[in-house]
């Protein structure tokens, strides 16, 4: 391969492991559009529908820091056949699924699928993209990724208003058989796998740490903080975490290498990353409910009105990679921290009046900020980290960016389910108020973000 130019295979390559991530990403954003029609139908509350979303996000979460593990035991070709053939199961189980419980299965399914493919894309670039076009190949990776969340929406609102919401996943399904396609044409292993012991201690801490922050968070919605549902799964969370930290520092070769937190440049890369999908996946909760729960428009309206931010946030993450790529990181990654804070400046100036207009010319502020920081966050947090270094670095950003994704959704719903019942005034009024509330609190995220990155980001970042 030429230092400086690219095959039209690695292309493919991430292509391929991309078109999963951008169906999961596309049903997760398109059942958020769908919740109200769910919860009519399995007459089912905010917090429990939510769990559409959590499942998914929870399992991807555990499934993720096993990756520099699986990138080194296993072929890139044989992790992506089964991440493939993880999501076609899972989509299947949804596309017919005749419950709320079986809808839940599917979701879980199609974690573990995404959960090896979303990792799998990002080391496919840092293993076999030369160094002076990383970043635009992540750009252009973010790109394949952000475009759902700009498809999602309005898909899931068009589908759900005229075809009904199993069609979410039926018409998923020729996608992923296309991805499949392709990965076998495509994808190649740049390394020979070694044998590795996997530490089963570690793994089991894993799913103690993410199972129990997400349920002890989740539960916040029925009970109180001191409630054995709530106290004793945030306590099983964190000794999940410190046993987590123990066989990181003792094991050799651990599954997740922890102590590149101790590099205090990643670790501040690592908190901004994190707190832009919380953001991401706040609003895409809070903005489809908003305008059809407060203002009384179609879920194809809700779908529509963020599609625009959407895509040029789509469009902008190759455009601001290329500009890292030849400038450095401070400037775009600055940029986007400031457009974050405006934008939630005015959701919450607005929030009791929101008109859809507003709604979306909002989100087009917030997009524009996330296209022109969210790739660059990951590929600036990596610079100067060996090539092992990345692949642990790599399984730490994908893992929190989907923890965060779960904290988000559970925590800004339940803020706004707090509001909701409030019987003295209207539900639409509640609503609203629970939204602004919910603002609030990604505006305090984005201020806190800012000055991270501030500190985090040198100038000479190249």
């Amino acid at each position: 391969m030429s230092q400086t130019k690219l095959s039209p295979r690695i292309f493919l390559a991430v292509l391929a492991a991309g078109i999963m991530s951008f169906c999961g990403v596309t049903v997760e954003t398109a059942m958020n559009i769908a919740f109200p029609t769910l919860m009519r139908q399995f007459s089912i509350n905010t917090s429990t529908v939510q769990w559409m979303t959590t499942i998914y996000l929870l399992v991807i979460s555990i499934v993720v820091p096993l990756s520099a593990y699986l990138n080194r035991s296993f072929t890139t070709r044989t992790l992506f056949l089964t991440a493939n053939l993880f999501f076609l199961l899972g989509l299947s189980i949804d596309a017919f699924s005749p419950s709320f419980t079986f809808l839940l299965v599917g979701r879980a399914i199609q974690g573990i699928g995404t959960g090896i493919a979303l990792p799998l894309m990002f080391n496919i670039i840092f293993e076999q993209v030369p160094p002076q076009k990383i970043g635009v190949m992540v750009g252009f990776a973010m790109l394949i990724v952000a475009v759902a969340p700009a498809l999602g929406p309005t898909f899931g609102g068009i589908v759900v208003s005229t075809l009904g919401w199993h069609y979410i996943f039926i018409l998923n399904l020729p996608l992923v058989i296309i991805s499949l396609g392709l990965g076998i044409f495509s994808i190649k292993s740049s390394h020979k796998p070694t044998k590795e012991k996997f530490d089963i201690i570690s793994f089991l801490a894993i799913i103690a740490l993410f199972a129990g922050l997400i349920l002890g968070i989740n539960n916040l919605a029925q009970h109180p903080l001191l409630s054995v549902y709530v106290s004793f799964s945030l306590i099983i969370g964190l000794c999940g975490l410190g046993v987590l930290i123990y066989r990181s520092n003792q094991l050799e070769n651990p599954l997740i290498d922890l102590t590149l937190f101790t590099n205090y440049r990643f670790t501040g890369h690592i908190a901004a990353y994190f707190s832009s999908q919380l953001m991401l996946l706040g609003l895409a909760f809070l903005l489809p409910n908003y305008v059809q729960l407060v203002n009384g428009s179609s879920a194809t309206i809700a779908g529509l009105l963020v599609l625009p931010g959407a895509v040029l946030g789509a469009i902008l993450a190759p455009l601001s990679g290329r500009l890292l790529d030849k400038a450095g990181a401070r400037k775009p990654i600055l940029l986007g921290a400031i457009l974050f804070i405006i934008s939630m400046i005015l959701y919450v100036v607005y929030a009791l009046n929101l008109s859809n207009f507003l709604v979306a010319f909002f989100y087009i502020i917030f997009m524009c900020g996330l296209g022109v920081s969210f790739g660059n966050i990951m590929t600036s947090g990596q610079q100067g980290l060996s090539r092992k270094q990345q692949t642990d670095a790599n399984a730490l950003f994908n893992t929190l960016q989907q923890f965060a994704g779960a904290i988000g959704v559970t925590l800004v719903s339940l803020i706004v389910e707090l509001s909701q019942s409030n019987s003295s005034v209207s539900y639409a009024k509640a609503t609203a108020i629970g939204s602004r509330n919910g603002f609030i609190v990604l505006l305090i995220l984005a201020i806190i973000q800012l000055v991270i990155l501030f500190f985090a980001v040198k100038p000479v970042d190249k």
